[in-house]
């Protein structure tokens, strides 16, 4: 099975609504077909949990080539548009960025996120520039999705995050973006403010004081993206089994609540 780029479309059509589009980012094949036979309808990586997952820290370390290798066998093991986290494209070269994200779109991505980080939003508008003329190309309608770490790394004072995270939403749609992850906002009147400001369909983090998807709905999102946040529960969650074995070798508290080896076998096995 792969991912093809006739999927673009379905996965643009996702961000019109009438429902909430919620991603459950995956780090892996495995994860992505496991997510996907739970009702996944896109399928979006973390960056943060395939970094960890094949030994890196986050945050623009992981190589390429293993990042290309670990999307192609996602695209093999799902039906359902995907999409990548390409963080900043790794590369600061705005011709380079969009050679790296041209490759995961050979391999059956019809979608991106880029990130401004701590740059200049001019710098990620060029890189946008250069993915959207790649992925036409490649005869791929990418849909790039924004983000801005306005309010992740405190940018801004928290009195003009909201202003500022719609000034580099006008430029980055200009340069072609399709969608803005205003990554890091919690707060309705604030969130409403951006989904208001802009045309984009704007994209959320889950946090633990984030709105309930009703509400977020409400305000005006489009999509809301899990983040690294269950690859963070599962690590979190593996490490206590582990050091409890280490420390006990009993084999009792391995099983609750663990997924069969025939039903986790057949999934990765579909007819």
């Amino acid at each position: 099975m792969t991912a093809r780029p006739d999927t673009a479309p379905t996965f643009r059509a996702l961000h019109q609504g009438p429902d909430l589009l919620v991603l459950p980012n995956v780090w892996d094949a495995g994860s992505a077909r496991l997510f996907e036979s739970l009702g996944a309808k896109a399928i979006a990586t973390t960056s943060a949990g395939m970094a960890w997952a094949l030994g890196f820290p986050d945050g623009n370390a992981l190589p390429v080539d293993a990042l290309v290798h670990t999307v192609r066998t996602i695209a093999r093991a799902i039906r359902v548009p995907l999409t990548v986290d390409a963080e900043a494209g790794y590369s600061d070269d705005p011709a380079t960025a969009a050679e790296n994200v041209a490759r995961l779109l050979s391999e059956g991505a019809v979608g991106c996120n880029l990130e401004d980080g701590s740059g200049p939003p001019e710098l990620l508008a060029a890189k946008i520039e250069r993915v959207k003329q790649a992925g036409a190309r490649l005869g791929v309608d990418v849909f790039v999705n924004a983000r801005t770490d306005v309010y992740l790394r405190k940018l801004v004072p928290p009195e003009r995050r909201v202003e500022e995270t719609l000034a580099r939403a006008a430029r980055y749609q200009q340069a072609g973006a399709d969608g803005l992850f205003a990554a890091g906002v919690t707060d309705a009147a604030e969130i409403q403010a951006i989904t208001r400001g802009t045309s984009l369909p704007v994209n959320v983090l889950a946090r633990q004081d984030l709105p309930a998807p009703a509400e977020l709905q409400r305000l005006g999102v489009r999509r809301l993206s899990a983040g690294s946040a269950i690859p963070e529960a599962i690590w979190g969650r593996a490490g206590a089994l582990a050091s409890a074995f280490l420390r006990e070798g009993h084999s009792a508290s391995l099983f609750e609540a663990a997924a069969s080896y025939p039903s986790l076998n057949a999934l990765m096995n579909p007819k």
